[in-house]
Formats: C-alpha cells, sequence, structure tokens
C-alpha cells in the first residue's frame, strides 16, 4: 500500500481533477478527528460532503454578490435605523423580510440627496443575494448607455433576455441625469417587461410630478409611473441628509 503522503497527495489530485474543493480543503483535517473519535467510514463521508456542501453555499453567495456589480458593498446592518428618513423607518422590517422579491413587487426610494437611498438599496441588494435571489445593480444612466449599444450592435434581444431574469434589478440614480427619446423608451420597454412578474427598486431625487422632466413625453411618463407603482411599495425618503451626519461623525472621530 502507499505510504499515506502518496495517498493524501492523489486524493488532493483527484479533489482537483472532479472540483470538489470543500473535501480537497478539509479530508486531512477531518481524517485526524475522525480518527481522534473513531467516526465510521460513513459518517466520515457524510462530514466531508457537508464541509463540501458548505462551501458551494458561500462560493454561490459570494458569486451572486460579485456578479451583482455593487459598486460597493454596504450591509443593512451597518446603517443607523435613527438616522433614516421616518417612512424608511416604518417600512424597514418589511423591506428587509424580501417578501416583495417574492411577489415580484417594486420599491421606490423617492427623496432628496444624501438620505440612504443607495446605502438602503445595495443592503436590499446583497441580502437578496444571500438569500439566493439573482440581483442586477445598475445606475439609470448606464443601463440606458447599455440598452443602446445593445440595439446597435443587434445584441439588445439577448441583453433583454437577460435583464428580464433578474430576481431583483436595481436601478440607481433616476433623475439625476435626463435622456432623448431612444433612451427613454428603450427604458420604458425594459422595465415593462419585469412589471408585475420580477422586482424592480428604484431610487430617484424627483418627486413624481417632476419624472417628465426626464422623459419628456408626459404620455410615456404617465405610463412608466402607472407601471412601476402597481402595487409598489413607495417609501418617501425625503429627509435631513445621512451622509452629512457620517461625514461629521466621522471628521469628530479625527479630532
Amino acid at each position: 500500500m502507499k505510504n499515506k503522503k502518496d495517498v493524501n497527495k492523489r486524493i488532493q489530485e483527484f479533489a482537483t481533477q472532479l472540483k470538489i474543493p470543500g473535501i480537497k480543503k478539509y479530508f486531512e483535517e477531518e481524517a485526524k478527528e475522525a480518527s481522534a473519535i473513531e467516526l465510521s467510514y460513513e459518517e466520515y463521508l457524510l462530514k466531508l460532503l457537508e464541509k463540501e456542501f458548505e462551501m458551494r453555499q458561500e462560493n454561490a453567495k459570494q458569486g451572486r454578490i460579485r456578479t451583482a456589480n455593487f459598486p460597493y458593498k454596504k450591509y443593512i446592518e451597518d446603517l443607523i435605523v435613527e438616522d433614516l428618513p421616518e417612512d424608511a423607518q416604518k417600512k424597514l422590517k418589511l423591506l428587509i423580510s424580501l417578501d416583495f422579491i417574492k411577489s415580484g413587487q417594486n420599491v421606490i426610494l423617492a427623496g432628496n440627496p444624501g438620505t440612504g437611498k443607495t446605502h438602503l438599496a445595495i443592503g436590499l441588494g446583497i441580502r437578496a443575494c444571500l438569500a439566493g435571489y439573482k440581483v442586477l445593480f445598475t445606475t439609470v444612466p448606464l443601463l440606458i448607455n447599455q440598452l443602446k449599444e445593445s440595439r446597435s450592435q443587434k445584441t439588445l434581444r439577448a441583453f433583454e433576455n437577460r435583464f428580464e431574469k433578474y430576481d431583483l434589478v436595481i436601478a440607481d440614480e433616476l433623475g439625476y441625469i435626463s435622456f432623448d427619446k431612444e433612451g427613454a423608451e428603450l427604458l420604458f420597454t425594459n422595465l415593462s417587461l419585469r412589471a408585475g412578474r420580477k422586482s424592480t427598486l428604484i431610487t430617484t431625487n424627483l418627486s413624481f410630478e417632476r419624472w417628465d422632466e426626464i422623459f419628456q413625453d408626459p404620455v410615456m411618463t404617465a405610463a412608466m409611473i402607472d407601471r412601476l407603482t402597481h402595487k409598489a411599495f413607495i417609501v418617501n425618503m425625503n429627509g435631513n441628509s445621512y451622509r452629512l451626519k457620517e461625514t461629521k461623525k466621522w471628521i469628530q472621530e479625527q479630532i
């Protein structure tokens, strides 16, 4: 029989070829423990398979977070709830339950800059990734540019197919930049495709009556608002600047 060193080396080689990193990482450690407490072969194998499963689950979670394209990581747990606008505080428990994703409902975070809209959106997005949902984070200007590029390259249908399948799309910064008729139509079409089936979370600094400033078409604006707000959770994010409070706190810590 081969010596223990050779056996371990072969196990590592097979684990690499079979793509079972959990077993590759833990088989020696678990073997020592199994020997020490006299586990059966079956119990040892079960523990190894549990390690493999746990590693794959964790890798899948991190993979969903990575492919969601968040600009940075912000967690719900990092929020100072008392500093959020009053309406956000009231609806936070409901939002973090993620029930709105299960039912395909939209969320609109509307209010003045600096009140925690993007932080809350990213926190909910990461929470959704950890819960097994497929998430995309994008800004509205970036999304429109991607749609236009896809149309010009004749890959729009493929882009739309992918876009429709996300459990949650976070479209940040609606209202900071206006766009032309083509951009407005593409955005309307693709957000409408998701309406009632998959969830879209939008952050905006504009009240609904001002959306025609960016869509520049009152009929399309009315249709967009109707589609997005149907059975949606609308959160009033007007309040004191959350970002300014964080900045003041940081400055105080430096003194």
